[in-house]
């Protein structure tokens, strides 16, 4: 059966909230009643109706056309199926994720992944701020799934980053990996200014030996591990490029000490 499809008619006038619009949410609804489903985040209400030519199709896989960078949330708390994004999107996609596949053919805002706990999202394009990053008052970030970032990510990806894996195929901006508590987080390439700031566990990978580390972490030697041979396993069935970093001899650092200390990050030796 082919997929519910939400073409976008034009630009909105303003920022709009696809929360609802995910296949769990969407279970056992009519195009009538889709169309009804309210998205606006101001005082102007705007239906989906107004804003999409809506078809109607399998309500587990959904597909999003002409995607705008005023789109927010999309993917939010999905748990299952899957939803196809053709375009730019806002902030807080697949924030909350508990399951299913949400695939952006473009870029993404800030705080994409924000809390996710299980699934997989992948983004073509880049990625703004603080990937996998808690919101204000939030204590942890990204808490399972798998991220695949095919472009450069912004500053603090993987910020407070509790469990889960992301994968950026790009660089990304400062303080990649800051205040990590857990997880995995690997960079194909160069990262900005002070990796793993205060990062209390987890493991980070970072694909450029001029890596510019806090005077905090500690350098432990070139290491062939098996536990990288393994990880670059897992990661290869996702991207064969950046498995190929892990299975290569690689420089460790322990830190962050200034925090817990048991975290390291792993780059290419110089």
């Amino acid at each position: 059966m082919k997929p519910l499809v939400l073409s976008l008619r034009q630009r909105p006038d303003q920022r709009l909230d696809l929360s609802a619009l995910v296949p769990n949410q969407l279970a056992g609804k009519s195009v009538a009643e889709i169309e009804r489903i309210d998205l606006s985040t101001s005082r102007h209400r705007v239906d989906v109706g107004e804003v999409f030519r809506v078809r109607a199709g399998n309500l587990e896989q959904i597909r999003l056309e002409g995607a705008s960078d005023r789109l927010d949330l999309i993917g939010h708390g999905m748990s299952s199926g899957e939803i196809m994004v053709e375009g730019d999107v806002g902030a807080k996609a697949g924030r909350l994720m508990n399951g299913g596949r949400l695939v952006i053919q473009g870029n993404a805002g800030p705080w994409a992944a924000s809390g996710m706990r299980a699934g997989h999202l992948e983004i073509t394009g880049g990625v703004g701020d603080r990937l996998g990053g808690p919101l204000a008052g939030e204590v942890a970030g990204m808490r399972g799934g798998v991220v695949l970032v095919g472009g450069d990510a912004g500053e603090r990806a993987g910020d407070r980053l509790r469990r889960g894996t992301i994968i950026i195929q790009g660089g990304a901006g400062p303080y990649a990996g800051s205040r990590m508590l857990a997880g995995t987080l690997i960079v194909r390439h160069a990262t900005g200014a002070l990796p793993g700031y205060l990062m209390r566990r987890g493991t980070m990978i970072c694909g450029a030996p001029e890596t510019v580390l806090s005077p905090t972490f500690v350098d432990c030697g070139i290491h062939h591990l098996m536990a990288m041979r393994l990880l670059a396993a897992f990661v290869r069935s996702y991207n064969k490029q950046v498995a190929s970093i892990l299975d290569r001899p690689l420089r460790r650092f322990a830190g962050d000490m200034a925090a817990l200390g048991k975290g390291e990050i792993f780059c290419l030796p110089s």
